[in-house]
Formats: C-alpha cells, sequence, structure tokens
C-alpha cells in the first residue's frame, strides 16, 4: 500500500490547552512540507540535494515550546501588514487609524499580537494528486486597531514534484488594509548546517529597489535603480559579496533589509533564485506580488537555538518575503494595499526546488 500522501497529529499545546496540530505534505521521493496551526507556520521543508539526500532548509523549532517563547516569525503567516507603517500610523476614508507601535517608532508584521501568533482553523485537507491543507482565520473588527472583519484562507499545496504552493485569499466586510506574507527562513545546506548563507548565490528580477531611513521606511524618494549599487542582484551574485561595503543603504539596514520592486501586475512570475554551492541545492521563488522583502537575517543574534539545539546567528538563514511595499498605506505612489467590500485579496507564491547539475 502507498504511503498516505498526508498525515496530522499534534504539536503542541497552547497555554490555554488548545491544541496545535501539524500537517504533513508529502510530494515525490522525501520531499515534504510540514505545517502547524499555530501562526500557519511552515515549520520545515524537506528537499533533496545533489548527492541524494534530503534535508529540512528552513528555520526554526523542533518543538512548540520555542515558538511560544521566542516570536522571530520563523515560518510564520505574517498579517493583517508584513513588513512596517511609519509610526504605526494611516489614513483610510479620511479616518486615522493608530496601530501598536512595536519596532522601534513604527508597527511591524501586524502588531504585537499578528496573525504569526494566532491559531488558525484546518477547514480543508485534500489527499488528491496534489496534497495540500488549507487553513483559515477571520481577524475581528478592531484587532490590533485595524478597521474590518477580515477572512483569511490560506492553501499550502504541493504543485510538482519538489514544489510547493502557497496561496492566500482574504475579505472584509467594510474598507481596511491587508499585505500578507510567509516568513520563512531559509539556508539552502540545511537548517542545522551551523553556516551561514553568505555564500549562497541570489538572483533577484528587480532593478529598483527602495532606499530606507534607519528605522527601515522607505524614504520620501522613488525606487532607485540598483544598478552600481551593493543591491545589484540582476545576475547571481553571493549574497555576502557586497554586504560589507561602506553603503548607507547597507548601515540602515545593518545588510539587506530591503524591499525589491517587481512589477508583478498580478501575474505569478520568478523573483528570485537561490543556490547553495555544497549541497547544490536550488530554490526558484515566483510571486505575483509587487514587492521582494530579501533579509539576511542581519537580528538574529545568537540568543536563541532553533532545530538540533543549534543556536541561530547573523546571515545564518536568508528570508525573501513577497508582499506589497511596507509603508504602502502612507504612499499613494506605492501599490495600494486597500481591501474594500467585495472584492478579493489575492496572493500566490511558489517555492520550486532542483539541485545543480553534476
Amino acid at each position: 500500500m502507498a504511503a498516505s500522501k498526508i498525515t496530522k497529529d499534534v504539536f503542541g499545546t497552547l497555554p490555554d490547552g488548545r491544541k496545535v496540530e501539524r500537517i504533513v505534505l508529502r510530494g515525490d521521493g522525501g520531499f515534504e512540507a510540514r505545517i502547524i496551526t499555530h501562526g500557519a507556520v511552515l515549520q520545515a521543508l524537506i528537499t533533496p540535494d545533489a548527492k541524494g539526500g534530503y534535508d529540512d532548509v528552513v528555520l526554526g523549532h523542533d518543538a512548540f515550546a520555542g515558538y511560544l517563547t521566542e516570536r522571530k516569525f520563523f515560518g510564520a503567516t505574517v498579517g493583517r501588514y508584513a513588513n512596517r507603517i511609519a509610526k504605526g500610523r494611516f489614513s483610510l476614508d479620511g479616518e486615522t487609524v493608530q496601530l501598536a507601535v512595536n519596532n522601534g517608532p513604527n508597527a511591524l508584521h501586524g502588531g504585537l499580537d499578528g496573525f504569526d501568533r494566532k491559531l488558525w482553523e484546518i477547514a480543508e485537507i485534500d489527499e488528491g494528486a496534489e496534497p495540500a491543507v488549507t487553513l483559515t482565520y477571520v481577524s475581528p473588527h478592531g484587532e490590533e486597531h485595524y478597521p474590518g472583519r477580515l477572512g483569511v484562507r490560506l492553501t499550502y499545496r504541493i504543485t510538482g514534484p519538489t514544489e510547493l504552493s502557497l496561496t492566500m485569499e482574504a475579505r472584509t466586510d467594510r474598507p481596511t488594509i491587508v499585505n500578507l506574507t510567509n516568513h520563512s527562513f531559509f539556508n539552502l545546506e540545511g537548517a542545522t548546517a551551523g553556516t551561514p548563507i553568505l555564500d549562497h548565490k541570489l538572483t533577484v528580477a528587480a532593478e529598483h529597489f527602495l532606499a530606507i531611513d534607519p528605522t527601515a521606511i522607505p524614504l520620501p524618494e522613488p525606487p532607485r535603480s540598483v544598478a552600481g549599487t551593493p543591491f545589484d542582484f540582476r545576475d547571481a551574485k553571493a549574497v555576502g559579496a557586497r554586504i560589507r561595503e561602506s553603503d548607507q543603504q547597507l548601515q540602515n539596514g545593518r545588510g539587506y533589509d530591503h524591499t525589491y520592486c517587481l512589477g508583478r501586475d498580478g501575474k505569478l512570475a520568478l523573483a528570485a533564485r537561490l543556490e547553495a554551492p555544497r549541497s547544490g541545492r536550488i530554490m526558484e521563488l515566483l510571486t505575483d506580488h509587487p514587492g521582494l522583502q530579501v533579509y539576511s537575517g542581519n537580528y538574529l543574534d545568537g540568543t536563541i537555538s532553533g532545530k538540533g539545539g543549534k543556536l541561530i546567528r547573523q546571515s545564518d538563514a536568508i528570508c525573501l518575503e513577497p508582499h506589497i511595499w511596507p509603508d504602502a498605506p502612507n504612499r499613494p505612489d506605492f501599490p495600494s494595499p486597500r481591501l474594500a467590500p467585495g472584492e478579493v485579496y489575492r496572493h500566490h507564491t511558489v517555492y520550486r526546488f532542483s539541485v545543480r547539475s553534476p
């Protein structure tokens, strides 16, 4: 009998007694995506290497306690608004909304108790040719001071032998803003390899990026050209090739922590490619969203341990987060995050894995 493409078990328990479930989706060979209902987290992603082995390539924790005690967004679904909003304040239809300020002077990743801290419901499990799990969360009007009751539906699906697709939809009962993303930290040498990602080769399909101030809010200027700067990844370059150059933008971000402007126009297309030199793993990221946050793990400081008990240090992983641009509610020149009743917010991202040819 063929092994099931989907299994489910209990990963942990919240302090109030509610169970956190884990769903395992299986593709070809040993390819697996493991999702937990707390934060709709991608807890593990098992992918092949060039020698035929398999390893987990996303940072996180082996046990649920780690996700409760430290809020580092490992693999989490981030919302209502991914990235930053300046001073936690924006206007919507003439009304001023003041959010909690939780990142210096700004609001970050949905506030003090964002979607990454919520227990999502399992709405559907599909054991067909493309195994999938659909999770839902309803954010009430006023949660974290965001207007509108927002219903979110998220599906993780194995869409190829070594391909994971993530789709998100959201609907509201009154005008609001929404900007969702997955916040996985990738190391294609393996989550417990203990080697930084500075020698990973990165390609980003963008000619412009958003320059930021020292609090990581985009400057009041148009997107800057990557040409002639350390931010030019139009051709594959090692992440660490220019990360220590004397550049004001690198200083402001303490490395790479910047949005690349993709110009998707709602169409799924290649945004980035990442390749590890030793394992030979390659990840292609496709998205239909207009921005890609490239974050080189600058604030990982060795104060917490992850899988295998390994301390997690600066540049131990890289995040590639597709989303609408940061502070867009305050920037009419940016893609709009506004969602009105009757409209549907949609987000589609694909993580496609392969290995380098011998």
